[in-house]
């Protein structure tokens, strides 16, 4: 390019250099060093005292995709497990917009007001595209992240749910070594998540609004199966009518299902999350459900159903992780991909084919 300060009509101009920029980051500040990790002793000695901090962090270890981590996050969880189960698990749900988040805000400092601590774990709805996450949960629980004796941890739900629901399970473990005795695990909306969300808990939530409409009928029926109280928000103004004529339907399509492995009959109550209403009711029906399976046994029989069934999940996740990263497999599985892609071959004949490949492997 031609500039005119170089040109020989233009020889009396000088071109300065500029005013030297200042750097970006304050060069009075102190740069800041990253904490060393701590030793897997430190981590379970601190989460034992109930540092919060140590237990962040333990749980940041817990949620690393990076295999050094996940070992050390194994040692962490297995030196907690004498200190757990200690814990009240509930499990709450709902459709969309139901209230979730504000009822969990009401109902722990319910919880917080008879004595105890609180573990909120919230799995955190994440863009299928993006892989973000907002990570909300807690602004919308406005009393409870500012209670001394909460702690909120939202965790994004991208990627394999199963993976999320064990690294939600082990988190389970660590605050309840924590002294942690109330556990929340709030779910996403209606969907899978609630499937892995019920075999980790002993209380599962249904959350509902008057009026949701017939076009959830369907999710609905699956859902109110594995509920073990069903409770009605928003019944509060000219809407306590509507909530009252929803408690009486779902009351009698109770009465359509087959009794629950506990023998406790899920109840059916209405409450306000937002003006407060109904709060101790609710909280009443969840103890009557506690004492009544402890007095039967079930409370036992149910924890021990659910480690057999995350020891299952367990295994079948990590043979999953195992045959996807095999070389080989990976080698051949690119081109059997592209033999299914051209129409070269059928997706059955090349599944059997790789698969037949990692078992000579590993036979």
């Amino acid at each position: 390019m031609n500039h005119p300060e170089n040109n020989d009509d233009y020889k009396g101009l000088t071109v300065n250099s500029g005013v030297a920029q200042p750097p970006v980051v304050n060069p009075y500040v102190r740069r800041l060093r990253r904490k060393p990790m701590p030793t897997v002793s430190e981590f379970v000695e601190g989460i034992l005292k109930g540092d919060v901090t140590m237990l962040s962090r333990a749980v940041t270890l817990v949620e690393s995709i990076n295999p050094e981590h996940y070992a050390m996050a194994q040692e962490v969880i297995e030196k907690c497990l004498p200190y757990s189960g200690n814990s009240r698990r509930v499990g709450i749900t709902g459709v969309p917009g139901a209230g979730k988040s504000t009822s969990i805000d009401v109902f722990g400092l319910h919880l917080l007001k008879r004595g105890g601590k609180l573990a909120v774990l919230a799995i955190d709805p994440s863009s299928e595209r993006t892989k973000g996450s907002i990570l909300g949960d807690k602004t919308r629980m406005e009393k409870l992240s500012t209670h001394p004796g909460a702690f909120i941890r939202p965790s994004p739900s991208a990627g394999s749910l199963g993976g999320v629901a064990r690294k939600t399970r082990e988190t389970v473990v660590l605050c309840e070594a924590a002294g942690y005795d109330n556990i929340f695990i709030e779910t996403v909306g209606v969907g899978q998540s609630e499937t892995a969300v019920h075999s980790m808990v002993d209380f599962f939530l249904l959350i509902q609004i008057a009026g949701a409409g017939d076009e959830l009928q369907g999710i609905k029926r699956g859902i109110m199966e594995m509920a073990d109280g069903i409770v009605i928000n928003k019944a509060d103004g000219d809407n306590i009518h509507a909530a009252r004529l929803a408690q009486a339907q779902y009351r009698s399509a109770l009465h359509l299902f087959p009794p629950t492995a506990s023998g406790w009959k899920p109840e059916v109550l209405t409450y306000s999350g937002y003006f407060e209403l109904g709060i101790t009711e609710v909280w009443d029906m969840i103890d009557r459900y506690f004492d009544f399976v402890k007095a039967n046994g079930y409370f036992e029989e149910r924890r021990l159903l659910q480690a057999r069934y995350w020891m299952q999940e367990t295994i079948g996740e990590q043979l999953r992780s195992h045959f996807y990263c095999n070389p080989e497999v990976v080698s051949m599985l690119a081109d059997r991909e592209a033999a299914v892609l051209a129409n070269r071959q059928s997706s059955f004949t090349a599944a059997r084919d790789v698969l037949n490949l990692y078992f000579s492997r590993f036979h």
